[in-house]
């Protein structure tokens, strides 16, 4: 006696499965694509131009994996980064301030006595 197991029959295969531009952009952006390549002009064995094109496209969350975070270090890409950059400049400022008024204190009193002996 056999047993016959009834259900539904698995689709036939035709050939690899098909995907559509949504599983390709969200596999790009998932793993990231480098796109590079150099154009390059001479002219008799002399070098006129070499450009080099190199291109990186994936998710933000990828490109950090990667190491590749300039956009909030960039102050005119980020606020943080812009913030940061005006704090860091009044700090400059106050300290250069700071040692003028001292360096203007000590030679404000030194021509005083000079002008007093």
């Amino acid at each position: 006696m056999t047993d016959v197991v009834s259900g539904p029959a698995a689709p036939p295969a035709y050939g690899p499965a098909t995907t559509n531009l949504a599983d390709i952009l969200e596999r790009v952006l998932d793993k990231g694509i480098v796109i590079a390549g150099d154009i390059k002009i001479d002219l008799l064995d002399i070098e006129l131009l070499t450009i080099r094109l190199r291109l990186f496209v994936s998710s933000v969350e990828t490109a950090r994996k990667a190491g590749i975070d300039w956009w909030e270090t960039d102050p005119a890409l980020s606020s943080r980064a812009a913030r940061h950059e005006l704090r860091e400049e009044n700090e400059r400022l106050r300290e250069r301030v700071t040692a003028l008024e001292a360096g203007d204190a000590a030679g404000s009193a030194a021509p005083k006595s000079e002008a007093g002996a």
